[in-house]
């Protein structure tokens, strides 16, 4: 499996999934449409700054709120390889696997990375390494299976595939 590396863009506690992407535009589920207005009502420069492999990092619960697909499709489109947090909504973690988006629980990255840093996410190991600060983190590594479904791009994909 790969692994992830970009800049990050940090944010904190329960970022709902109406602010990941605002229910104004969910009249379309092209991923390329969703991903001009990802996060545009909690930073309104995400989509103008946000470059391919940047990775998203935030507190706890992460992707609360509305149990729509929408919001790990719009952060994946967008260009993010991965989101690291300390805790995720579970609906939002079931729905970022089922769509193939990296995400990696880890507390204490989440609480000691900052805006801005590169980081390095090796998926086979959970190693988290923010190499602005020269700082590594032990993250959750995905189980074989997972591994899989994420490298087919999502369940749909993986199941296709067999």
């Amino acid at each position: 499996m790969k692994e992830a590396y970009g800049k990050v863009f940090k944010y904190g506690d329960n970022v709902d999934t109406d602010v990941i992407i605002p229910a104004r535009y969910l009249n379309s589920s092209e991923p390329s449409e969703l991903a001009k207005h990802c996060m545009e009502d909690i930073d309104k420069e995400f989509v103008n700054e946000v470059q391919e492999g940047d990775i998203i990092v935030a507190n706890k619960n992460f992707g609360c709120g509305s149990s729509r697909e929408h919001a790990p499709i719009s952060i994946k489109a967008s260009g993010v390889s991965c989101v690291i947090a300390e805790t995720f909504a579970r609906i939002f973690y079931r729905n970022s696997i089922n769509i193939g988006l990296p995400i990696v629980e880890c507390p204490e990255a989440a609480k000691e990375i900052m805006a801005g840093d590169k980081v390095k996410v090796d998926f086979d190991t959970g190693i988290i390494t923010d190499e602005t600060t020269n700082k590594q983190y032990q993250g959750q590594a995905f189980p074989p299976f997972m591994q899989k479904i994420i490298d087919s791009e999502g369940l749909v994909n993986y199941i296709n595939n067999k």
